[in-house]
């Protein structure tokens, strides 16, 4: 190992299973030895790593038949990063320098084995649009709903990191209108201003106390703002909330509607329970005559996007077709309070944490 490299380093880790939404103060930032890489491992010094909402959900004591486990006390987050090889065995694959992307964030230092690296693709402008969600927009707006020309596509959730770039993504694979939904004005008008969405449309369900004539008022307010953006209706859906937009999508259908489910914020950000629950009432009638489908989208049933998204991504960056909306937060030190922000929907586009560079 080099003697540049320090003894120790920084990772966050879980002190408590948060009684409900998480905050700081559920997480400690720890240090911890550095490794030494062994025979198919190499040790990386992360850049960035990705703040998601799926880690209200591993961390909350409810991930059930989900594709990675659950976090509990004492054990270290983990998400997707970009970093840069520091040691590795002679004569490995990867060599000091070498740009990654692994699964090993929310820590300064990660020992990662080599199979579990992907080299960064110089086809990308900036290696951190490595951590961009887009690939699960572009994945069930290609593999699931299709977007076909003349379509009015509705994206909820289009503030975050998924529904940042699901609007753009419809726009160039052919829609004639594509609207969003956000929880803030100011939120809804950069969606409109920077990101191109034809309109975007402010939900209430957060400032509901939960009592059911509020939320009724603010299901009905919203079905009233979607019949107003769309009074023909929507022919696609690519939904990350769940919930009552969900409801009020169904109600707005098309014939042969289809709809692409890739998360379920409405559960997963709610204050009760653990996040991983999004109940959700809709219309099975209206399911059945209008011939809809609804599924969905998770990126390990289709692993050929990933690939092909990157190539795509690439191309629109560097010809300025698309944007990245990114929120960079220093250090791991903030990374807590950044988790907490986004869940509260205080960030907008992808949030990641910058990890001091050196060299």
């Amino acid at each position: 190992m080099s003697a540049a490299l320090p003894r120790t380093g920084r990772e966050v880790r879980l002190a408590a299973v948060p009684e409900g939404l998480p905050t700081p103060a559920d997480f400690t930032v720890t240090e911890v030895p550095l490794p030494a890489p062994g025979p198919g491992r190499v040790l990386v010094r992360n850049r960035q790593f990705l703040v998601f909402g799926g880690l209200r959900t591993l961390v909350g004591g409810a991930a059930r038949d989900t594709p990675v486990p659950g976090i509990r006390p004492g054990e270290a987050l983990f998400g997707p990063a970009v970093g840069e090889v520091v040691a590795a065995p002679e004569g490995g694959a990867l060599r000091p320098g070498d740009l990654v992307t692994h699964l090993l964030g929310w820590r300064e230092y990660a020992l990662v084995p080599v199979a579990r690296c992907t080299a960064v693709d110089p086809a990308l402008p900036d290696p951190v649009a490595h951590l961009s969600s887009g690939s699960a927009a572009y994945g069930a707006l290609t593999r699931l709903t299709g977007v076909r020309e003349g379509d009015v596509v509705l994206v909820t959730g289009a503030a975050g990191g998924v529904g940042s770039l699901a609007g753009q993504i419809a726009r160039l694979l052919g829609a004639a209108r594509v609207i969003g939904t956000t929880g803030s004005p100011d939120k809804a008008g950069r969606l409109v201003s920077e990101l191109g969405y034809d309109a975007a449309l402010t939900t209430g369900f957060r400032a509901a106390d939960g009592s059911g004539a509020e939320r009724r008022e603010a299901r009905q307010a919203f079905a009233g703002q979607l019949a107003a953006a769309a009074p023909d209706g929507i022919d696609v859906l690519l939904d990350t909330t769940g919930g009552p937009q969900l409801t009020a999508a169904v109600d707005a259908a098309r014939q042969g509607a289809r709809f692409a489910l890739v998360g379920a914020l409405s559960g997963q950000f709610a204050a009760a329970g653990g996040g991983g629950r999004a109940p959700v009432e809709v219309d099975a009638f209206r399911l059945i005559v209008k011939g809809m489908t609804l599924k969905g989208y998770t990126g390990v049933d289709h692993p050929d996007v990933e690939r092909e998204w990157t190539g795509r991504f690439a191309h629109w960056l560097r010809s300025g077709l698309i944007r990245f909306p990114l929120t960079r937060v220093p250090g791991i030190d903030r990374a807590p309070l950044a988790l907490q922000e986004m869940i509260a929907g205080e960030r907008f586009g992808t949030v990641v944490v910058e990890l001091p560079h050196h060299g």
